[in-house]
């Protein structure tokens, strides 16, 4: 591969992952997760952070707190936008089980996560694992070299996503349109009914090894939880809802 080759791939790489890229500066004062319930009407409470891509002129998804069901919960909505909220880890947490509820009220209609112009969601929860880099495949572990000198951070090298989609049936994997080093879950679909809370207890270490075992059979530490949605290559907008997330250590 020649040198404009290989910063195309570079290139490519950031952008596709830049959901990460973009929230993985990891904080010296990084706690349990902190819930959405604890905060009044607003901004999230600290240390959950909104962070956009960098040096992109795009409009940010809007996180906020608000009363549903009389309840305070997180308020998502994309509109042509792209952003994450992320909640660093204290270094070593283990994978242990990640529970939430939420639930979409206006879909995303033209989202195709099989395609690089429709990877958008509505809403997404997930884990970025500290993946060794020598478990990672040649040519994308030196992309991600490339990547970290570039941007300076230290950026995670696997993430997995619990998604809500439209389009495919609840229990459909894949990996990003972009990069390998994400990994799609659908857990809920069309067939989940818009505006109706869901719950989710999903087993980090038994998803991880079920994405990501063809490359390792040691499950790494967690760097953080995120929640996002994004609607920039879509174009469209999209409303959802986030209960408390909670990690537990096994």
């Amino acid at each position: 591969m020649n040198a404009m080759n290989w910063i195309a791939a570079c290139g490519q790489l950031v952008r596709a992952t830049a959901f990460f890229y973009s929230v993985c500066a990891l904080d010296a004062e990084a706690q349990s997760l902190q819930p959405f319930s604890s905060s009044g009407a607003g901004v999230p409470p600290s240390p959950w952070r909104v962070v956009g891509l960098p040096a992109a002129k795009k409009p940010l998804t809007q996180f906020d707190i608000v009363a549903l069901d009389g309840q305070a919960v997180l308020r998502v909505r994309a509109d042509n936008s792209y952003a994450n909220l992320t909640h660093d880890l204290p270094s070593g947490t283990p994978a242990g089980m990640l529970r939430w509820k939420w639930r979409v009220d206006e879909p995303l209609p033209h989202t195709n996560l099989r395609t690089k112009n429709g990877d958008d969601v509505a809403i997404k929860v997930c884990a970025l694992f500290d993946m060794p880099l020598e478990n990672i495949p040649f040519f994308e572990r030196n992309l991600l070299r490339i990547a970290r000198s570039a941007s300076g951070e230290y950026l995670p090298g696997a993430t997995l996503c619990y998604v809500w989609d439209p389009r495919l049936a609840e229990g459909t994997e894949l990996t990003n349109a972009f990069t390998g080093r994400v990994h799609y879950r659908v857990l809920n679909s069309a067939a989940t009914p818009l505006a109706k809370w869901v719950t989710h207890s999903r087993d980090l270490r038994v998803d991880f090894l079920h994405s990501f075992g063809g490359e390792t059979d040691t499950v790494p530490p967690l760097l953080a939880i995120v929640v996002g949605a994004d609607a920039d290559n879509t174009h469209d907008a999209s409303l959802a809802y986030v209960g408390d997330v909670t990690h537990v250590k096994q």
